[in-house]
């Protein structure tokens, strides 16, 4: 009770309504918030201090950058969306904030945009030589749906490792209560996040944090994808532990990879530590890592093909890290 008193008298001001609504429809930083609201610095820090101790509003880092959302798992998260759904956008005060955020979307879109511009050409590159992505994604999704009508649990919790342009997020985001995505790169995020605002996907937040130090609790994942990410890897080993971490019994792993090859060029023009791996390595890396009902798919492709292992975290693994 003291919990939902404390969120309504939070709610219950003009500046942390329009606060709660702007951050209903993006991740938003300070900055962002300031251009909007056209207020002062310490004015609106204070206010959005109010809103995440009552449970409203997450506040998360990213390097030097904070930014701020709707409250997705708090007490008071339903009580938060409650109250950004009931305001009426047509209200003229609401309507002038959400027609400045689409300014600062569009100011995102573009710098996203001129981004993938630069580096599309070396993601074409890679695409042309393996399997088709449809088929890929295709595949992935029976999967995940045949989990979930195996076990009889539904996947709520879903983290996307080294999520690049947020691609799996957009696929598995209408499929599951709340995905996550990581990745070390700031220009990426922003990609991935500018795409899964684009299509609408509240659900779905990035997050900067590397593939050895997960930021996320032990046993909190249902689901963890690796998508195309362990050949980045100088200890691919470490990268199937700290995803074993994080995923509750019975939760399921996917990695999706190219076999072992020999362009060398990927590693001397597009950063790749690992020219591929062994359907037979992976296993044993899975197995040692507290994983069982170990499967494989494989995909030919010319030159590349793309194998897809598939594990359930046992109830076994000593989790060791806090």
């Amino acid at each position: 009770m003291e919990q939902l008193l404390q969120g309504l008298r939070a709610a219950g001001e003009e500046t942390r309504m329009r606060l709660l609504v702007l951050c209903g429809h993006a991740e938003l930083t300070v900055s962002e918030l300031l251009q909007i609201l056209g207020q002062s610095q310490p004015r609106v820090s204070r206010h959005l201090k109010l809103l995440c101790e009552a449970g409203l509003i997450d506040r998360f880092q990213e390097g030097s950058w904070v930014y701020y959302r709707l409250a997705s798992k708090s007490e008071n998260s339903l009580l938060a969306r409650y109250l950004v759904d009931l305001t009426k956008e047509s209200d003229p005060v609401v309507a002038r904030d959400l027609e400045r955020l689409d300014a600062i979307k569009q100011a995102r879109s573009d710098a996203a945009t001129a981004y993938f511009k630069i580096n599309a050409s070396r993601w074409h590159e890679i695409r042309s030589l393996h399997a088709d992505e449809e088929e890929v994604e295709k595949y992935l999704l029976e999967t995940v749906r045949a989990h979930e009508a195996k076990t009889g649990r539904q996947i709520v919790d879903f983290l996307d490792i080294g999520t690049g342009t947020g691609r799996m997020l957009e696929v598995f985001g209408p499929e599951v209560e709340y995905a996550v995505g990581v990745d070390t790169s700031r220009e990426m995020l922003a990609y991935a996040r500018t795409a899964i605002e684009e299509k609408g996907l509240r659900n779905c937040q990035v997050r900067l944090g590397d593939m050895y130090t997960l930021p996320m609790a032990n046993q909190s994942q249902d689901a963890v994808i690796i998508h195309q990410v362990l050949h980045y890897a100088d200890r691919p080993t470490v990268a199937i532990d700290e995803a074993r971490r994080v995923l509750r019994a019975g939760g399921i792993l996917i990695i999706v990879d190219f076999a072992q090859h020999e362009i060398t060029a990927l590693n001397e023009e597009h950063a790749h530590k690992q020219l591929g791996f062994e359907l037979k390595q992976v296993e044993k890396w899975c197995e040692s890592a507290g994983f069982s009902n170990l499967s494989t798919h494989v995909l030919k492709g010319d030159p590349l093909t793309v194998n897809i292992w598939i594990a359930e975290a046992n109830g076994s693994k000593k989790i060791s890290r806090s």
